[in-house]
């Protein structure tokens, strides 16, 4: 670039500087002025071009040599409240930005500047008000602990009291109110009373609050610890997903803090509480439908049918889950000379998809439990609803029909590609039920054999799945329980009530796990009783009818 190029660039770099809108100074590393914006002038009413700083603007020079000594480009004090701040230029030149500057004689743009930053001050403040209100708030999931979260927070924030009501249920309106300590409140009363609340609470766009007299407002509405006359209120949605969330009301005790500028703010307020209600009452409903599901899943109580003892025991794959791939099921005679239908099965996986195919099964089942004097056909009407169904798993299953026949118990036996089941002989001799069939839900056609046993009075068959004898555990953490052992700690059971048998197994599985991954576990006992409960039975039968004589 040529001398006369640099000149030319040179002046019309000043020239800029000279038009800029702002007060700027530009110096050289001397200190020297080299350039300064009309606005400038007006500020430092001493400043002229190629002046020294020093001679206009003592506290601007010592400002620029701690900038030329330390490389780091900070703000500087000024009388009069006044500040600069640098700007580093090439060749060592600096430009200086004045606020508020010569406080005595401001410019129009100065004052302009002084109030934007007042104003990109005070909407920082409330951006992050409003992002600690949605950290608070989102923080729980649950609607009561959110509703009062909500009034802790707007008083005193935004109000001298508050209220948040929830969407009206009948004639009740419930809703929690906060002027010093939060209650909760379900009064009887018309929305319609107060101006703008029943369009609030359906979402609709809320009523200026010029509009709201104050002394309209009534007592319900009104917090215990609210003193004073009310001076403004503000009623808005509190708006939802898809669904108003319920309104929010703001009160204030004196027209001078009215809330004029800040309804803007309280709606954005507003939006966060209500994205956070919404959210908490969704997740209560789910919870709701989820536990009204899982109590459909979740295995039955067993107990005594018709003098025969069932027990069984279930624990699911991870300790944190409640249902899973394993299942028992029991559907009672009509008439003690009936036979009662128990299911034990294992579904493919493990898990919520588990349960969900189990609870099909299930309920498979119960439909086809009148048709049970015939196990085959069972599981071949099960294998085909199975196969129709929109799924790939499949399941094992073993069907026991069984009846008190005097002091024995008649069993019918049959697997579905299960495991066969165990009975523990009063000597300790255990037995597996002569059963096979193919599993269900894979293959289009299925066969099964289907055995007939006897238990005698304290004799015991035992229904299992293979997280028993598959558990990994022992001294190395990686050998399986096995059907020997099983067998060894069934035989160890003979004449123990159904409960203590289940009992047994489930504590030698737990211990044998400990804390390792493990699959479902389920187990079933089926015990005859022993003669000696009936024969006490019996006798104190009798001797109540010698009393009664």
């Amino acid at each position: 670039m040529t001398d006369e190029a640099a000149v030319d660039v040179g002046s019309a770099l000043d020239d800029v500087w000279t038009s800029a809108p702002h007060p700027v100074i530009v110096a050289d590393a001397e200190g020297v002025i080299r350039a300064a914006s009309a606005a400038a002038r007006d500020v430092l009413p001493g400043l002229r071009i190629g002046r020294h700083l020093s001679d206009c603007a003592p506290w601007l020079w010592d400002a620029h040599v701690r900038l030329s000594d330390t490389g780091s480009p900070r703000a500087a004090d000024g009388p009069d409240g006044g500040s600069a701040r640098p700007t580093p230029l090439p060749g060592g030149e600096v430009a200086w930005w004045l606020f508020g500057a010569g406080q005595a004689d401001p410019t129009d743009a100065g004052r302009r500047l002084r109030t934007v930053e007042r104003e990109l001050s005070r909407e920082r403040e409330r951006a992050n008000f409003l992002d600690e209100v949605s950290a608070v708030l989102m923080a729980s999931l649950n609607a009561d602990r959110c509703m009062e979260a909500i009034v802790r927070i707007a008083v005193p924030r935004l109000a001298d009291a508050a209220v948040v009501i929830a969407p009206p249920t009948g004639q009740r309106l419930e809703m929690v109110c906060a002027a010093g300590a939060v209650e909760r409140r379900r009064v009887d009363a018309d929305p319609a009373t107060v101006t703008g609340l029943t369009e609030a609470l359906r979402g609709f766009p809320p009523v200026p609050s010029r509009w709201i007299d104050p002394k309209s407002i009534p007592d319900w509405l009104v917090p215990r610890d609210f003193t004073g006359t009310i001076g403004s209120v503000v009623v808005t949605p509190l708006p939802g997903h898809g669904v108003p969330a319920g309104a929010l009301v703001l009160l204030r005790r004196s027209v001078k803090s009215a809330f004029d500028g800040e309804e803007v703010f309280a709606r954005l307020f507003a939006a966060r509480a209500g994205a956070a209600l919404s959210a908490a009452r969704l997740y209560a409903e789910q919870a709701s439908i989820t536990r009204t599901l899982m109590e459909e899943l979740l295995p039955p109580k067993l107990a005594h049918q018709h003098g025969i003892e069932i027990a069984g025991g279930y624990r699911a794959a991870e300790d944190h889950q409640t249902v899973g791939g394993d299942f028992y099921d029991v559907h009672p005679a009509a008439s003690p000379d009936d036979e009662t239908l128990v299911v034990l099965g294992d579904v493919c996986g493990k898990g919520l998809d588990a349960a969900v195919l189990t609870g099909k099964i299930r309920n498979t089942l119960q439909a086809l439990a009148p048709l049970a004097d015939d196990h085959g056909r069972v599981l071949r009407l099960l294998n085909r609803a199975l196969l129709s169904a929109a799924h790939t798993r499949f399941a094992t299953l073993v069907l026991a029909s069984v009846a008190r026949r005097d002091d024995r118990v008649a069993l019918r036996l049959t697997s579905g590609g299960h495991l066969a089941p165990l009975i523990v002989r009063r000597d300790g001799s255990v037995e597996e039920a002569a059963t096979c069939g193919m599993l269900v839900g894979a293959v289009p056609e299925i066969t099964a054999t289907t055995c007939e046993a006897v238990l005698e009075p304290g004799e015991t068959c035992l229904l299992y799945t293979d997280g028993v004898t598959e558990a990994r555990g022992g001294p190395l953490g990686n050998e399986m329980f096995g059907e020997a052992r099983l067998a060894a700690a069934l035989a160890e059971c003979a004449g123990l009530p159904a409960e203590a048998v289940v009992e047994r197994i489930m504590m030698l599985t737990a211990e044998w796990i400990r804390q390792r991954g493990h699959d479902d576990v389920a187990v079933v006992a089926i015990t005859a009783p022993r003669r000696a409960r009936r024969i006490a039975g019996s006798v104190k039968g009798s001797l109540r009818e010698e009393v009664s004589r």
